[in-house]
């Protein structure tokens, strides 16, 4: 049965039945009527099969003479290509071949859509996170490069950890003579090592074995890992005395932006197509 709703909710997208459009983040989208049907559809239903045969019957009557394959086929590229959507790694339509079409994405059914768009009541979360990347705006890229470039970043920070906890002496003698005693310096360094350890670890077992859905395990620990690598982004002035200022203040400012590139990358990687 139809559901009653007005408007439905999916990411940063709005399907608006009122007005007859869809919107990405209060933008409207050109979307011919067909398309806009067949997401309709799948809104109503999300997670059900939508054989092809149902939406043979909605699209076109029973005395319409059209090539239903190849029509259908373009309507539902129309569709992914609205949602940035791909067909060989979907976030949104899935293709049941030979069957017909599962909506994958969560979605909120609202009686009320139309009057209040994403654009002009955000939550406080969603206020606050407007300068992350979201998944919409990244490219379809092969696996391989997103994998090899986010490996690398784990085994820096591990290179970090480890070589921190093997000259430990060397560096409390070092913080000794700039500041006096700075023994929280060390705590801080020698148990943020230890966490950090097992996280990389576990990172990188994880996309070594390319485990599906790593965004929805790293996403919830990004605000920890985030901190975390922001204090390791200060060690490159444990090496000032060497390098100078001038460069651990270039590498710092390098590190910094790393756990952003982090995200990024594990959002791409679960987006990417198969290399």
């Amino acid at each position: 049965m139809p559901s009653a709703a007005k408007s439905f909710r999916f990411g940063v997208f709005e399907l608006d039945v009122v007005a007859g459009e869809l919107r990405k983040s209060g933008i409207r989208l050109k979307l011919q009527e067909q398309p806009f049907q067949v997401l309709l559809i799948m809104l109503e239903r999300p997670g059900q099969l939508i054989s092809r045969d149902e939406l043979r019957k909605t699209l076109w009557k029973s005395d319409t003479f059209v090539d239903f394959d190849h029509s259908l086929n373009t309507i539902i590229n129309k569709l992914r290509e609205a949602l940035g959507d791909s067909a060989t790694s979907p976030r949104y339509i899935e293709t049941l071949a030979k069957r017909g079409y599962r909506f994958l994405a969560p979605v909120e059914a609202l009686s009320g859509g139309a009057e209040t768009p994403p654009s002009v009541a955000k939550s406080p979360a969603a206020i606050s996170t407007s300068f992350l990347t979201h998944p919409d705006e990244l490219p379809f890229m092969p696996s391989g490069p997103v994998r090899i470039l986010f490996v690398l970043i784990q085994l820096m920070y591990l290179s970090f950890y480890i070589t921190a906890l093997a000259r430990l002496s060397a560096i409390q003698e070092l913080l000794d003579g700039k500041f006096g005693s700075a023994d929280w310096v060390t705590i801080v360094l020698v148990v943020s090592a230890a966490v950090g350890i097992p996280l990389r670890l576990y990172l990188l077992s994880y996309v070594s074995f390319d485990v599906k859905d790593l965004s929805r395990k790293f996403l919830p620990m990004f605000i920890p890992t985030f901190i975390l690598d922001e204090l390791w982004a200060l060690s490159p002035f444990l090496l000032a005395p060497r390098i100078g200022i001038g460069l651990s203040l270039a590498a710092t400012a390098g590190l910094v932006y790393v756990p952003f590139a982090e995200r990024t990358l594990v959002l791409m990687r679960d987006r990417s197509k198969p290399a």
